[in-house]
């Protein structure tokens, strides 16, 4: 079979902060990435393009959703919280998991499209950790077949400064707006997920695909916070 057969596809990984400060909120965005899935079976064409992946991260990465195609999952199963905040751990997973990913997609015949990481975050990655240095090769397209495009949203006390860092291009970082609610945040982010997956993947069978990504109601752009 050769490439481009089966399709093109757009391969979504969430990547939730797992660690032990998310535990009042953790049913939160589990309920949201439920609404999500039912969403996108009211929207089959759209879900057709894509695969969704979760991973939770604290001191390390633990699948919990491997590139389901939405149309057909079964009952996501549910991040749960423990440990500490490794962004580094994070993005060494993704430097050796996408490049795998992508390949065995391709030798299945599709045509594969960059990644999104849709990363979530309330607090500080931990201290004195280089989680520099992963990002960077995990994002350098010279380096990582795949290099995925992150959007990065912060809540509670995550820092917008470092929010911002993750993010692949400064209108991909978000931070929630002082007041704000996390529980409403984290709706809000799950919210403005679903509308990028739903346009994301309706722009793949039309001339001119692209990653359709929104600032969520109720957070700023994480440049932009002073």
């Amino acid at each position: 079979m050769t490439d481009g057969n089966r399709g093109h596809l757009l391969p979504i990984y969430v990547l939730a902060d797992e660690s032990v400060s998310m535990a009042g909120h953790m049913d939160d965005l589990n309920d949201g990435l439920s609404s999500l899935h039912q969403a996108l079976l009211g929207e089959p064409m759209a879900a057709a393009k894509v695969r969704f992946s979760v991973l939770g991260f604290s001191d390390d990465v633990i699948e919990r959703v491997h590139l389901v195609d939405l149309r057909s999952a079964a009952e996501f199963p549910r991040l749960t919280t423990r440990g500490m905040t490794s962004y580094a751990g994070a993005f060494e997973d993704l430097i050796r998991r996408i490049p795998v990913e992508i390949n065995g997609l391709k030798t299945e015949g599709y045509q594969v499209h960059r990644p999104a990481v849709f990363f979530l975050s309330d607090g500080m990655p931990n201290q004195g950790e280089n989680w520099q240095d992963p990002h960077r090769r995990l994002t350098d397209r010279t380096v990582t077949l795949g290099a995925p495009n992150i959007i990065a949203c912060g809540i509670a006390d995550a820092d917008a400064t470092t929010i911002s860092q993750v993010a692949t291009q400064p209108e991909f970082g978000f931070v929630a707006d002082k007041g704000v609610d996390v529980g409403a945040a984290i709706a809000k982010f799950c919210a403005a997920l679903t509308k990028s997956v739903i346009s994301s993947g309706r722009s793949l069978g039309s001339p001119s695909p692209h990653l359709a990504v929104g600032k969520p109601e109720g957070f700023t752009v994480a440049i932009d916070v002073i």
